[in-house]
């Protein structure tokens, strides 16, 4: 496929960005590298992403990009890029409510779109790389929201619409409440999802009541655990009493205790599989969803330190040993035929619903 779409280009590019997630994903944008530069040989390639980011003399050594770029923001890539095509480009033009929506519709079919309404998160939870990721946390004007909801949901066939932002409902009166109002105001019909987990402090009756409304149909938790020592530790982002607090909320409002998915982390570093037992069984009384989440080594993280002494991989020179799906950080307290065993009652549990 990618070959197929090369040989389409006719005009030879200035410059070629190329992006990529997950850390272990690194093989797949090797080739990808490879194979583009093969078409345009004198054309500079610049790598970016969370990878270049989390594992820059990796990428540096290894990528065969031109150019890796590291972290920053909006303006910063920008720059590089002017600095690169000697095109002028005013730092003002590059704020956030006026950068261009993203082109999903370059894809020959979509059926939804995801939205960002922000950048960053000013919570400093011990496992995520967010704060490493993006300077600051700034969001965008919640007008200027609605009018990207407005405009995926007139002008394409979009009932579908994504949010991935790290801090959906941080300070909810100055961002997701107007939002989710003039969704509801405007008579917006689509379906919304929040799979990036929503923070579970800011759950009043208000704010569930609103995400009911306006059609959330996908909801996520980012509870992680109900150990209370683990929760402190790990940042502090939520307690036992706010969490049955947020799910009373949300069936107040209308959703089901099946509809209210709940993340529960596991294979931290020296965690332990009753711990997760405990989260799992605080989850189920409370009337909410249980959903494991493996745990992945992020490099600069507070926690990944204390990954690379748990961990029987080699979590500091292979990104590969990142994936979450081997259980990075397994050892005789959690195994990974704990993790199966785990997963499977759960598969049973939700059967026989």
């Amino acid at each position: 496929m990618l070959l197929k779409r090369l040989s389409f280009i006719e005009e030879k590019p200035d410059l070629i960005g190329i992006t990529l997630g997950m850390t272990f994903w690194y093989p797949g944008v090797f080739k990808i590298i490879e194979i583009t530069k093969k078409f345009f040989q004198d054309v500079p390639i610049i790598l970016g992403g969370i990878y270049a980011t989390l594992c820059y003399e990796h990428a540096k050594r290894y990528s065969g990009a031109d150019i890796v770029f590291k972290g920053g923001n909006e303006w910063e890539a920008v720059k590089l890029i002017s600095e690169l095509t000697q095109f002028p480009i005013p730092q003002s033009a590059i704020r956030i409510d006026l950068l261009p929506y993203p082109a999903f519709d370059l894809y020959p079919q979509f059926e939804y779109v995801c939205i960002a309404t922000s950048r960053g998160c000013p919570l400093h939870c011990t496992y995520c790389a967010t704060p490493v990721l993006t300077k600051g946390f700034i969001r965008r004007d919640p007008f200027k929201v609605i009018e990207e909801i407005e405009y995926w949901t007139t002008q394409y066939p979009i009932h579908n619409i994504t949010f991935y932002d790290d801090a959906l409902l941080i300070e909810p009166s100055a961002h997701i409440i107007p939002i989710l109002k003039e969704v509801i105001k405007r008579g917006i019909r689509c379906n919304f999802h929040a799979p990036n987990g929503l923070h579970i402090k800011e759950i009043d009756e208000e704010v569930a009541e609103l995400i009911f409304r306006s059609q959330f149909k996908t909801i996520r938790l980012g509870f992680e655990t109900s150990n209370e020592t683990a929760q402190i530790e790990t940042g502090g982002k939520v307690d036992n009493r706010e969490f049955q607090r947020a799910v009373r909320n949300l069936k107040k409002a209308g959703y089901l205790g099946e509809e209210i998915g709940v993340y529960i982390m596991v294979g931290l570093p020296g965690q332990r599989v009753g711990e997760v037992e405990e989260s799992i069984a605080f989850v189920k009384e409370a009337g909410a969803k249980p959903m494991l989440v493996e745990y992945s080594p992020i490099p600069h993280t507070p926690l990944f330190e204390k990954a690379k002494r748990f961990s029987p991989f080699d979590l500091e020179n292979e990104p590969l040993f990142h994936n979450n799906s081997i259980l990075p950080c397994q050892w005789d307290g959690f195994t990974m035929g704990d993790y199966k065993r785990l997963k499977e009652e759960l598969r049973k549990r939700r059967e026989k619903k």
